[in-house]
């Protein structure tokens, strides 16, 4: 595990997946972070690469030959390598080895980094194309934040809170996690959307229409909040298991398949087509108020 911290927060991420697992504000002794709890889901921050949700029988289709590919990629079950540290900045690396290249078949370097300024965590992501060919890949964050922030509060004190007001409508998912093609509204003309233990039993609320690229967590009973901004983002994601004390806030570009559309993986909805030698960079920030 490795640390950093100043006045304000402390963050902790370990090699396994680059993976975020702690988020403390010090101000009010607060685990911001989901602490992986078994019982309920045992991931903290998951990193999504190089595909994000389903695909089609778990498999990806690349020049006419097929791969496994499990739900959301293997970076996040990958061991990263620490590259640099420092007082405020962590980053981490994974490359092409031949693990991945059985299975996703593209030369690549990922470096996942994590830096503090004042009450903020920038969480950055950059990919190198090191294949004489382009690349295509999704990416997303999968960050799971603790509700409610402290003790003698309930879940559903809490909302989420867009930065513009909303009209707009979740895209279906089924059992087995792919779309389906069919919507259906969530908010029309409102800022805010109530937490409450059964908004996710029917899995992940996912919207590809919003025009916020900043939403925060934040509570009827006190002036508190975690902010995320995602302004590279075009998707978003909302999860958590039923009745669990969590939200998972997810910035997307890309998402899974949809029933009975079989595609090239280059074609594959809001992929990002890299050239040979080139490199790509996105980014969200989380503050703590």
């Amino acid at each position: 595990m490795h640390t950093i911290e100043n006045e304000f927060i402390k963050v902790s991420a370990r090699n396994f997946g680059a993976e975020l697992t702690s988020l403390y504000c010090k101000e009010t002794k607060t685990e911001h972070l989901w602490q992986a709890d078994e019982k309920f889901w045992g991931w903290h921050a998951p990193v999504l690469f190089p595909v994000i949700g389903r695909c089609l029988n778990d498999k990806i289709q690349i020049d006419d030959k097929e791969y496994n590919v499990e739900k959301h990629g293997f970076a996040r079950k990958s061991e990263f390598i620490l590259k640099h540290k420092s007082d405020s900045s962590l980053v981490f690396s994974l490359s092409s080895n031949e693990h991945t290249l059985a299975i996703y078949p593209f030369a690549f370097e990922f470096f996942i980094g994590y830096t503090i300024v004042g009450q903020q965590l920038v969480v950055s992501y950059e990919v190198f194309n090191n294949s004489d060919r382009s690349i295509y890949f999704q990416i997303g964050g999968h960050p799971a934040f603790a509700v409610p922030f402290g003790a003698n509060e309930q879940y559903e004190d809490y909302y989420l809170e867009f930065e513009h007001t909303e009209h707009i409508q979740r895209h279906l998912i089924n059992a087995e996690g792919y779309f389906t093609g069919e919507t259906e509204d969530v908010l029309s003309n409102q800022t805010v959307l109530g937490l409450r233990k059964d908004l996710f039993n029917r899995d992940a609320l996912i919207f590809k229409n919003h025009q916020s690229r900043k939403v925060s967590i934040r509570s009827h009973r006190h002036q508190h909040f975690l902010s995320m901004m995602f302004n590279d983002f075009p998707y978003l994601g909302f999860w958590a298991k039923e009745n669990a004390p969590y939200v998972c806030i997810e910035p997307w570009i890309g998402c899974a398949d949809t029933v009975g559309q079989k595609i090239e993986f280059s074609k594959r909805e809001k992929v990002i087509s890299l050239n040979a030698g080139q490199d790509f960079s996105t980014g969200y920030s989380i503050v703590i108020g």
